[in-house]
């Protein structure tokens, strides 16, 4: 395979990406935690994914053009929106068993695997600073979310599992990915969660009852139970799918466009703008704890962009990705 030529890195772009990334996904999450979403975890999927695509069409219709949504290299597109597919799945699936600190907490593990991946099988050097800010930002993190020292349970490996999942993602975004279009990243996004959810509720109504786990049938986190939908459901699902569009096109821009170390560390404000949505939306108020928390997570984003900038992607193929 041939190397994936050099392009100059814009790393500034690259954070105002995530950034924003970061707060178009928490302001979705707090809107959700304020309404009644009546839908089924899969047929939510399904539903969303192909308003998602109806969004991408629009808008390479009326920009780049159609043509624009076609990867450059189908296969590793269709491996990295796989892999996403699996990332959200594996968090979904530990939310009825942990308090949401605790996931968030195991979740936002993802910049040390982001870090390990891109020096690993990207071949970025990694400075001080780079690592320095991550362990910063995820102090920041624990000061905010202070998980509680509940039982250790095996579902609490199933956050962890999606951040690694995530950084591998991310890092396929790099090194095999980086050439593509954003919007055809997105639109390879949205067609494994077609295939993923059309799976998943085709089996559900097919299999008798009792045949799949706790949890895939009935009113479990991931249920495939096809319920019905009305104008309040269709206003939540094209809210859902426009800020998925808005996260995959920035989430794949971010990491083509800088060092997995910078944009892994500036993720963190994800958690800062749930914080500031929490207190707008539901009048949660932060306390001194949670302040400082932010505040090492904004110097965490700032001293990442100090980070290694070497202004050139890697010039040699991933040999494991």
């Amino acid at each position: 395979m041939m190397p994936t030529p050099a392009r100059t890195d814009r790393p500034g772009m690259a954070v105002a990406a995530i950034v924003a990334v970061a707060a178009a996904l928490s302001l979705g999450d707090a809107v959700i935690k304020g309404l009644s979403v009546t839908l089924g975890l899969w047929q939510l999927v399904l539903l969303r994914a192909m308003i998602m695509l109806a969004i991408l069409g629009i808008i390479a219709s009326l920009g780049p053009g159609i043509g624009a949504l076609w990867p450059a290299r189908p296969l590793w597109a269709g491996l990295r929106g796989a892999v996403l597919v699996a990332m959200w799945m594996a968090y979904y699936a530990a939310l009825p068993h942990l308090s949401l600190a605790a996931a968030a907490a195991g979740y936002y593990t993802l910049p040390f695997f982001i870090l390990a991946f891109s020096a690993l099988f990207a071949r970025e050097r990694l400075t001080r600073r780079a690592i320095l800010a991550a362990l910063v930002g995820f102090l920041g993190v624990l000061l905010v979310l202070r998980p509680g020292a509940a039982g250790f349970t095996s579902a609490a490996l199933l956050p962890i599992l999606a951040a690694v999942l995530y950084a591998l993602a991310m890092n396929l975004t790099r090194t095999r990915c980086r050439d593509d279009n954003p919007l055809s990243l997105s639109l390879t996004l949205a067609l494994a969660f077609v295939v993923a959810g059309t799976l998943a509720c085709g089996l559900g109504a097919l299999l008798p009852d009792g045949l799949l786990p706790d949890g895939i049938t009935g009113d479990g986190a991931l249920s495939t139970t096809w319920r019905p939908v009305g104008l309040e459901e269709i206003a939540i699902l094209f809210f859902l799918a426009v800020i998925l569009v808005i996260a995959s096109v920035g989430t794949a821009f971010a990491y083509q466009n800088a060092p997995g170390g910078v944009v892994g560390a500036c993720d963190y404000s994800y958690v800062g703008f749930a914080v500031i949505w929490g207190l707008a939306f539901h009048g949660e108020h932060p306390d001194i704890l949670t302040l400082l928390g932010l505040a090492l997570i904004a110097g965490a984003g700032i001293a990442s962009l100090g980070g290694p900038r070497r202004g050139k992607a890697p010039s040699k193929p991933s040999r494991v990705l």
